[in-house]
C-alpha cells in the first residue's frame, strides 16, 4: 500500500522555475512510494488551509515555493496540532530557510532529499497569536520583503531588498522600545531589529551571528540603534556590510523569550510577509516543534 503525501506549491514563487520541474518531483514522489495530493496555492492562506485540512493518514508535507509559503505550511501544521516531516524545496527569491537546512538550489537534487534524508526537529518563533520560522522583524528594511513586487523579485533576487530599502535613507524612522529578556530591562530608539533562527537573511549569510543553531531553544536578537548623525549613520551601513554585529550601534544578544512594548503600533514582518502592526509583542521559542527533511 503506498503512503500518501501532500505536496503544496506556489507557481509564482521565485522565476516561477517550479512549472518546468514539476513533473520531476511528482515522479520522484511516485517513485518512492507516495500516493500525492498536489494543491498550488493561488492566494495567501491557501498553504496554512491546505496543510491543517489534510487527511489525517498523510506522512509526508512537500513544499514548495519561498520563505512566506513554508510559513504558512508550518502555521498549518501546528494550528492543525500535527507534526508530519516536512520536505522543503525552495523556489523563492532569497530562499534563507532553505540555506539555513543547507538544502540545495537544484529543485530536483531537493527534491532527492525528501525522499532520502533524515528527520530534523526544528525550533520555530511563537510571535503573539502567531507563527515564524526563521525571523521576525521591524523597522528599516523591513517593508522591503512585502511591498518589493514579485517581478522586481523575480528579476533581482535578494538585490531587490537592497534596491528598495536605499530609498528609505533619507527617512529613517526610529522608534523607542522598552525590552525585557532573561531578567534584563532594555530602553532605547531603536531603526531596525530582528529576532532570527537562520543563518542567513535577505540572502545575506553570517549577518545573525556565529554558531546558530535551528534546534537550540534560543533565537539571535540584533537590534540597530538611532544613529544621531550621517557618520553614526555610514557606521551603520559599514557595519551591516562587513557582519560586525558586535558593532557600537548594534545591541545583540540570544534568549529563548522575548517582550516588546513600543509606544505605538509598529509594524512587523513574519518571515518575508506582514505580520500586522503591534504595540505589545511576546516573542517565544517553541522548541523542536516542527520536523524537517534534511541531508543524511
Amino acid at each position: 500500500m503506498k503512503k500518501r503525501a501532500l505536496f503544496v506549491y506556489n507557481p509564482k514563487a521565485g522565476k516561477a522555475m517550479i512549472r518546468n520541474r514539476l513533473s520531476g518531483i511528482l515522479e520522484r514522489l511516485e517513485l518512492g512510494g507516495y500516493e500525492t495530493l498536489v494543491r498550488p496555492t493561488t492566494q495567501r492562506g491557501d498553504a496554512c488551509l491546505y496543510v491543517k485540512e489534510c487527511a489525517p493518514e498523510t506522512e509526508l508535507v512537500v513544499c514548495s515555493g519561498g520563505d512566506g509559503t513554508l510559513d504558512e505550511v508550518v502555521t498549518g501544521m501546528l494550528a492543525g496540532g500535527k507534526n508530519i516531516p516536512i520536505g522543503y524545496i525552495p523556489a523563492g527569491s532569497t530562499n534563507d530557510f532553505g540555506i539555513s537546512l543547507r538544502l540545495p538550489k537544484n529543485m530536483l537534487r531537493a527534491a532527492d532529499i525528501v525522499l532520502t534524508g533524515r528527520d530534523f526537529p526544528c525550533d520555530v518563533g511563537a510571535f503573539n497569536q502567531d507563527i515564524f520560522v526563521y525571523i521576525a522583524a521591524f523597522g528599516l528594511f523591513t517593508e522591503v520583503s512585502y511591498e518589493t513586487d514579485q517581478d522586481v523579485k523575480n528579476m533581482l533576487g535578494h538585490l531587490a531588498y537592497l534596491l528598495e530599502g536605499v530609498k528609505r535613507l533619507s527617512s529613517i524612522r526610529s522608534y523607542p522600545l522598552r525590552m525585557e529578556y532573561e531578567g534584563q530591562v532594555v530602553e532605547d530608539e531603536f531603526i531596525f531589529g530582528m529576532i532570527t533562527n537562520s543563518v542567513s537573511v535577505g540572502g545575506f549569510k553570517q549577518i545573525t551571528g556565529k554558531n546558530v543553531l535551528l534546534d537550540d531553544g534560543v533565537f539571535e536578537v540584533t537590534l540597530i540603534r538611532r544613529p544621531k548623525n550621517p557618520m553614526e549613520l555610514n557606521g551603520v551601513i559599514a557595519a551591516l556590510l562587513n557582519r560586525d554585529i558586535n558593532a557600537e550601534c548594534m545591541l545583540y544578544f540570544r534568549t529563548g523569550s522575548l517582550f516588546i512594548e513600543s509606544r505605538e503600533p509598529m509594524a512587523w514582518t513574519l518571515d518575508g510577509e506582514y505580520g500586522g502592526s503591534h504595540r505589545q509583542v511576546d516573542i517565544r521559542n517553541c522548541h523542536k516543534v516542527i520536523t524537517m527533511r534534511v541531508k543524511k
